[in-house]
């Protein structure tokens, strides 16, 4: 195994604190649960969970410092070969070479105050479920009445900004034990249905706004929709196609909306917009596929 210090992130002198919180952080980002079939992520976190167990543990800590054990707390051989050396063939196995499921258990409850019930009881088995939310749900945050499999029902709070694919934990809410212990979790992944127009990239939302050629040329105010509710966006004269407008606070979480315009011309024939532009002299003419797909 790595430098444990290094594997959480911390310098050799953190504190007990420090180093908690280092692992909570990187238990809650690498756990299984959380990383479906990602096997990188399950390495690191039994790799992480390892180098928390050797320090959170003070004796541990000190003779690793020390040199005496290594990161895996194995006993490293001190100069000259006298002392203590590593396990030899055959030999019964220490307390401490093994990390297993009781080591898991415990590291969780010194970081977490949960883990195994007291006594040995083993908790029962977490539950997958999912919730389909909409855009704007997830945007604004809601409460959503979930059903569970066994009849019950329950209240789910999806946080504003919540994103498609994320998961929340419901303590207590899944497979009751076989014993006496507590029940499992119930691990709820939130699926966010699309928008007809709204379009989200991180906390900011684009939205596509079909616009006439004379309210692009000319500049017009025009009612445009938000999460929060319609308001009045100014068009400049002389906008044109593609052109991105900016509604700032208006996105999800504090981030901004968005506004591209696009020109849509009369569905039917307009024959004074033929005459003028065949009459139309442009003052400052251009190619606008000049550096495009012009050859």
């Amino acid at each position: 195994m790595d430098d444990p210090y290094r594997l959480l992130g911390v310098a050799r002198g953190a504190t007990d604190d420090e180093i908690r919180a280092a692992y909570r952080r990187l238990a809650k980002q690498l756990h299984p649960d959380l990383n479906p079939g990602r096997r990188g992520a399950e390495d690191r976190f039994k790799q992480v969970s390892a180098a928390y167990a050797l320090l959170s543990d003070p004796q541990k800590r000190a003779r690793f410092d020390r040199g005496e054990i290594d990161a895996s707390g194995a006993e490293r051989a001190p100069p000259h070969g006298f002392g203590f050396g590593r396990r030899k063939a055959g030999e019964a196995p220490r307390k401490d070479d093994d990390f297993g499921a009781d080591d898991l258990d415990s590291l969780f409850e010194r970081a977490f105050g949960g883990g195994r019930a007291r006594g040995g009881r083993s908790r029962g088995e977490d539950m997958r479920l999912e919730v389909h939310v909409s855009f704007e749900e997830a945007a604004r945050g809601a409460v959503k009445r979930l059903s569970l499999p066994d009849g019950r029902a329950v209240d789910l709070r999806i946080p504003e900004g919540f994103e498609d694919g994320q998961s929340l934990r419901l303590k207590g809410q899944g497979h009751p034990a076989r014993g006496a212990g507590p029940a499992g979790d119930a691990l709820v992944t939130v699926r966010v249905q699309p928008h007809r127009h709204f379009q989200r990239s991180g906390n900011d939302v684009f939205l596509p706004l079909p616009v006439t050629l004379q309210e692009a040329v000319l500049g017009a105010r025009i009612e445009v929709p938000t999460l929060a509710g319609p308001v009045t966006l100014s068009v400049p004269p002389g906008s044109g196609q593609g052109t991105k407008l900016r509604l700032k606070g208006r996105g999800i979480a504090g981030g901004d909306q968005y506004v591209e315009l696009r020109l849509v011309l009369p569905e039917r024939p307009e024959p004074e917009l033929a005459s003028f532009l065949e009459d139309w002299k442009p003052r400052h003419p251009f190619n606008p596929r000049k550096g495009g797909i012009e050859r």
